[in-house]
């Protein structure tokens, strides 16, 4: 009988994965959130979870915590709101990384919302608004394919972490603000 219960501990810590948990309550916080802004312009909500998953390192990033800034958006010679200045992928002309210029936020939902207009509004991203808000598979290689990001395995990183959270099940839920509105 010992054994046995020593056996199930040890089987159940070698289950745990220690980056679940944020996961989790990263999709937890920010669900509702992606939902609403697809239902508002069209963007997959598994795209945006993804995306900010990515991005913010589960929220846990300087560029997170700090700027609110859940999509590593950078300021773009247009952008008169708050910067934050945070080394990215800039190089100098020495080859050096250097600090690079990104949007700060006052909050994460203005980092959403952001996120949503920056990709509806910038002409190159118009390919991505090809495709359903549920086909979150040519999504990903739209975004990549548009340039926004530089990682050549940018789509498959925002695909693994669709079907490894079902995110895409936010593509087909009902907008919560419909929800909120109708009596009991």
């Amino acid at each position: 009988m010992r054994y046995f219960i020593v056996l199930t501990v040890l089987l159940s810590y070698s289950f745990y994965n220690p980056t679940e948990e944020p996961a989790l309550n990263y999709i937890d916080q920010y669900q509702e959130l992606a939902v609403i802004e697809m239902y508002r312009t069209g963007i997959p909500a598994s795209i945006t979870l993804a995306q900010g998953m990515h991005e913010s390192a589960l929220g846990q990033s300087s560029l997170a915590t700090v700027a609110n800034n859940h999509f590593g958006i950078k300021c773009k010679s247009y952008w008169q709101g708050q910067t934050y200045a945070h080394k990215d992928d800039d190089l100098d002309e020495e080859g050096n990384i250097t600090e690079s210029c990104f949007r700060a936020y006052d909050s994460a939902l203005d980092s959403y919302v952001d996120h949503s207009n920056f990709l509806i509004t910038t002409k190159h991203y118009g390919p991505c608004f090809n495709y359903s808000k549920t086909d979150y598979n040519n999504w990903a290689h739209s975004l990549k394919s548009c340039g926004y990001a530089t990682d050549p395995q940018y789509a498959q990183k925002l695909i693994k972490k669709i079907n490894l959270y079902q995110l895409q099940r936010f593509d087909t839920a009902a907008n919560p603000l419909i929800i909120i509105g109708k009596s009991k």
